[in-house]
């Protein structure tokens, strides 16, 4: 929740004289927490408002960062901040240690589900927030534990296998997830055939069948329309990855 500080007006009529008037001071802000991830708004852009209500409106990141903090305890504070970006685009700076959740990142998002005739974008598109809130906390944690640099497009496929642990950590609501948030890569690649070469996370279609690997894997039997002949290594590929995760976590998991 976003504490808003106003104006505290002192006003002790009873004890000084009317001549002395009201006096106004500035109250210190509380300090914010010195570790885990913490949430806060910036208000939005004119065009901005709808991601915004339904952020707000649907606690969209809180359950997600409570999951986080359950499970993790971070050195330092990771701050998401959720504004208007002008297209600058979703991410984390690991400078000032904050995730920054682009309103219009959403509505780009709920147009694809939108045009490609969902009944109810809006929750799909809360999936996909949740997912994308998985994905650059991973990133918070490469930088947090100091992992090896690999180089941008490792990272981003560590992120990417970092949001499958915590989301299949959480049984058939996370593998549900996982499952609309490969459905939105499916979107955007049918969209954007050509992936940008300067993109450096991995091709949409290629992110999606990842996610649907690892979903296959860690629950064959909720999901038999993923099993299929190019996935009978998801099984043996996917748990070494997830327990590497879990390994690199040890130093930050709660005991």
């Amino acid at each position: 929740m976003t504490r808003r500080w106003g104006t505290l007006t002192l006003c002790a009529a009873a004890l000084l004289p009317l001549t002395t008037g009201c006096q106004s001071a500035e109250p210190e802000p509380e300090p914010g927490p010195a570790s885990g991830f913490t949430l806060r708004y910036e208000e939005p852009a004119a065009t901005d408002r709808a991601a915004h209500r339904l952020l707000r409106d649907r606690a969209v990141a809180d359950p997600v960062l409570a999951d986080l903090n359950a499970y993790l305890t971070l050195p330092y504070a990771v701050t998401v901040i959720a504004r208007s970006c002008s297209g600058d685009g979703t991410g984390y700076d690991p400078a000032t240690h904050r995730i920054e959740l682009c309103y219009d990142d959403l509505a780009e998002e709920r147009a694809l589900f939108a045009q490609a005739g969902s009944p109810a974008p809006d929750d799909q598109l809360a999936e996909v927030v949740r997912e994308t809130l998985h994905h650059e906390a991973g990133h918070a944690l490469v930088h947090a534990l100091d992992l090896p640099d690999d180089g941008a497009r490792a990272e981003e496929d560590a992120a990417d296998d970092f949001a499958r642990l915590m989301l299949l950590r959480g049984g058939p609501k996370g593998e549900d997830t996982l499952l609309t948030a490969a459905r939105a890569y499916d979107l955007a690649a049918a969209a954007d055939p050509e992936p940008d070469p300067e993109d450096e996370h991995a091709p949409n279609a290629t992110r999606a069948e990842a996610h649907r690997c690892a979903v296959h894997a860690e629950a064959p039997t909720r999901h038999p329309a993923l099993t299929t002949p190019a996935r009978a290594t998801c099984t043996t590929t996917w748990p070494p990855t997830r327990d590497a995760w879990i390994r690199d976590l040890a130093p930050v998991l709660r005991r």
